[in-house]
């Protein structure tokens, strides 16, 4: 069973929005007093973040698919729905965040660094933030948005100071072991360490890392043995220790060949990286030399015949065993002073500049093209606001289908396609083509809303059978009147004689 991970693919999703609501609130002597739809919950968002205390990605090489909580839908009574909890995925300190082509898409250094996978869903508004002066009473809510989708691939390179590298056998993990409280697998095989191991060594008052790789042989950089699967692990180094084995039995070997093919090989893989942050080209690194198992008596013989020619190529040299710990705090020391060294040289991390994109005042926000071939075309409408308005519209709901057409004409939808050629009853797609919205374009949609009462009023709003204090004083004047009338009438027909008794006269 796998207990070290260093290469995974992730698959992340953000949560969906929650729609939005429509209702109307009900209260004592007003039925119908007015849209109270709250709005729906965001998604949550799925994020990668540095952990001190994480090593692997063996989490999420059992578990590649994450998803990020939805948000929920909004209620009545202005009660907006709660929002998705974020999705917070710890990583090993050095993560670099890859899309599938190999793009690098983030290089999380540094403990508490993160990085935002997929975005959660935003939530649909509900009729109550949909009201306006002239939209007193919406019948409709907007959908919420889906979580956005990614697949990344996600690959560690351990963070050290020192590197060590050499042939199997070469007594690597033995010497990480003599000078660090790391105890990696130690056997008398090739290829005993199949995965990286790190120790932390200390020497006065510096303290410094150590890392060692499966062991390097001929042809590593073209992908023979375990070493390039594992070579990434040493390119954040600040330098190199090549540890030679000076009692090897294997025909054709010695420390200067062995050395000479470890560099072939680390100069055929570095030619294929690249160096982000100002770090030094693996080629330029400081080198040092480690003539290993000296306790036996040709080893020690052998070392001091090919010390002098190590040197005369510019390296320092140091003879050690493991097994006996001869030489190991001189070495301890010098490779502190080294790290100390590449600290004092390399540059302070400065703050990332806060970076303004802002929108140019002719941009165009949308955008409108011809499609297909003479006779079979449609009209394609690409754009964050019109895909978006698109996503929050239900379909089904013939009022919030005339608001997606007013939106869209505000922006001027309908004049780019008039622009670019569409007649009514053309085809329109707006979105990605995988998802696309279709429909048949008509200049002026009739979507409906008569019958509802002109877009934004609601009839119910106007049966209620209580006269305002308009209606009282307007009856009242009426009443009035007619009653001056009457009397003027039977006035006039007294004094006509209309009203005169012949059996007085």
């Amino acid at each position: 069973m796998a207990s070290f991970v260093d290469r995974v693919v992730l698959h992340a999703a953000g949560g969906n929005g929650g729609n939005g609501c429509a209702s109307i609130r009900r209260e004592k002597f007003k039925p119908l007093a007015g849209p109270d739809g709250g709005n729906g919950g965001d998604g949550g968002t799925v994020k990668l973040v540095v952990d001190a205390n994480t090593t692997t990605l063996l989490e999420y090489h059992h578990s590649p698919h994450r998803r990020a909580t939805s948000g929920t839908q909004g209620m009545g009574d202005d009660r907006d729905g709660a929002k998705g909890g974020d999705l917070v995925l710890k990583v090993p300190d050095g993560t670099v965040v890859k899309d599938l082509d190999g793009n690098v898409l983030a290089d999380l250094v540094g403990d508490g660094a993160e990085y935002v996978v997929a975005a959660g869903g935003k939530g649909g508004l509900g009729n109550r933030a949909l009201s306006s002066p002239k939209r007193k009473a919406p019948g409709f809510a907007l959908l919420g948005e889906e979580g956005e989708e990614a697949d990344i691939e996600l690959e560690v390179k351990t963070i050290a100071d020192v590197a060590l590298v050499g042939f199997p056998s070469a007594g690597k993990s033995s010497l990480i072991a003599a000078i660090s409280a790391a105890r990696p697998k130690i056997a008398d095989y090739p290829f005993t360490t199949l995965v990286p191991n790190l120790g932390v060594v200390q020497a006065g008052q510096s303290r410094f890392t150590v890392a060692d790789v499966p062991g390097l042989i001929p042809g590593a950089s073209e992908g023979k043995g375990l070493g390039l699967e594992f070579l990434r692990h040493i390119e954040r180094t600040a330098m190199i220790v090549h540890v030679l084995d000076c009692a090897t039995l294997e025909p054709g070997r010695d420390p200067i060949s062995d050395l000479d093919v470890i560099e072939a090989e680390l100069a055929a893989y570095s030619g294929d990286i690249g160096l982000e942050g100002g770090r030094v080209p693996m080629s330029e690194r400081p080198r040092l030399v480690v003539l290993n198992k000296i306790d036996v008596p040709e080893a020690r013989e052998l070392a001091d015949f090919v010390k002098a020619d190590l040197e005369a190529r510019g390296l320092r040299v140091f003879e050690i065993s493991t097994a006996s710990h001869e030489g190991l705090r001189e070495l301890k020391f010098a490779l502190a002073e080294i790290v100390e060294k590449a600290r004092a040289a390399a540059p302070a991390p400065e703050p990332a500049p806060v970076v303004l994109r802002p929108r140019a005042v002719n941009e165009a926000r949308f955008t409108v093209r011809r499609l297909g071939g003479e006779t079979d075309y449609w009209f394609e409408v690409r754009g964050d606001k019109p895909e978006r308005w698109v996503r929050q519209t239900d379909f089904n709901n013939d009022e919030a289908v005339g608001f997606l057409a007013d939106r869209l004409a505000k922006i001027g939808v309908e004049d780019g396609l008039f622009k670019a050629g569409a007649v009514a009853g053309d085809e329109v797609r707006i979105g990605n083509p995988k998802n696309a919205v279709v429909f048949d374009w008509e200049p002026t949609l009739q979507t409906g809303p008569e019958l509802l009462g002109g877009r934004g009023t609601d009839l119910r709003l106007e049966q209620s059978d209580r006269p305002t204090r308009g209606d009282k004083r307007r009856e009242f004047n009426e009443r009035m009147d007619a009653k001056t009338a009457a009397r003027q009438e039977l006035w006039t027909e007294r004094e006509a004689g209309v009203w005169t008794d012949p059996d007085a006269d």
